[in-house]
């Protein structure tokens, strides 16, 4: 009998049934680019190749090339890129490089004159990779929590949400990246540039606690939940944002002798009293989003009886 044992691979070592040393703790970095698969066939590699390269000159002026140079199990992603690096040096990715990458995101999107605009997700965890230095290294769950927080509802709606020539980076961190690194005081950013979400991603078995942190924001980073009584297909078209615990508790109150005012974004319905023959008479909390009709509905002769 022919002996083909020697030409199998090894066998993956079975869990749980003896104790062995952790793999190195590695961060992770993740970014992917907005829109990829609605874009052109003949731009995608030219995205390819200038997400690694726009990290890359983003980690140089931020003064951590050598994080670039170091780099752990490196990989495209086709629409994205992903290596691990030290974790000590976890509070410098969180700033300055995601501000730096914000500020390398425009100045490339105002030269790129509207040809190859890109805008970016980015996601950060920590936590033991095996560090094989193969093409096989740096899988592990930790990766690919890195990887469901990058495809997760929150940052998507945010990036989706925010002023494409403003906003260019939206990131989001595992909570053990924010509460290792931002909450132990680590980190040159202030605990309140970051807003705490549940992380879910459509169709995946995935929810964590994880935190939304944006460079340069130009929205709001506050949407109450779509409607539980809502029908599946309008739930699907509202994705969850993150919570901004200040503007919450904040109520506005306008007024509006001869009509109607919206201001921001507004969830919910709108009370409206007409205390006056001509006009309306707005109360209640105005800085939700509106959704359907927001004008006066009239059959006949709106002014009949006023003149």
């Amino acid at each position: 009998m022919r002996q083909f044992s020697s030409d199998l691979p090894e066998r993956p070592t079975a869990p749980y049934t003896h104790s062995r040393p952790l793999p190195p703790y590695r961060g992770v970095l993740a970014v992917d680019a907005k829109d990829f698969t609605g874009r052109s066939a003949i731009e995608h590699e030219g995205v390819s190749r200038a997400v690694p390269a726009l990290l890359k000159t983003a980690l140089a002026r931020a003064e951590l090339r050598d994080l670039w140079d170091d780099r752990r199990f490196p990989a495209s992603t086709g629409d994205g890129y992903v290596f691990g690096f030290d974790p000590a040096r976890l509070p410098f990715v969180i700033h300055p490089l995601l501000f730096t990458l914000q500020e390398v995101l425009a100045d490339y999107n105002v030269l790129s004159h509207g040809a190859l605009p890109i805008r970016l997700r980015a996601s950060l965890h920590v936590g033991p990779l095996p560090d094989t230095g193969d093409e096989f290294g740096g899988n592990g769950t930790a990766r690919n929590d890195t990887h469901r927080l990058l495809d997760s509802r929150p940052v998507k709606a945010v990036l989706a949400s925010h002023k494409e020539n403003v906003t260019h980076v939206a990131a989001i961190l595992s909570d053990r990246c924010y509460e290792d690194a931002v909450a132990g005081g680590y980190t040159g950013r202030h605990p309140d540039h970051f807003v705490e979400v549940a992380a879910t991603v459509d169709g995946k078995p995935f929810s964590q606690r994880a935190w939304i942190y944006v460079p340069q924001p130009s929205g709001p980073l506050y949407e109450e939940p779509a409607d539980t009584s809502a029908t599946a297909s309008s739930a699907s078209d509202a994705a969850p944002v993150p919570v901004n615990k200040s503007e919450k508790a904040r109520q506005v109150r306008n007024s509006a002798p001869n009509g109607n005012i919206n201001t921001g974004t507004v969830h919910g319905g709108q009370s409206v009293g007409n205390y006056h023959t001509a006009g309306d008479h707005v109360e209640g909390n105005k800085a939700d989003r509106v959704r359907g009709f927001q004008g006066d509905q009239v059959r006949g002769d709106k002014y009949q009886g006023q003149r």
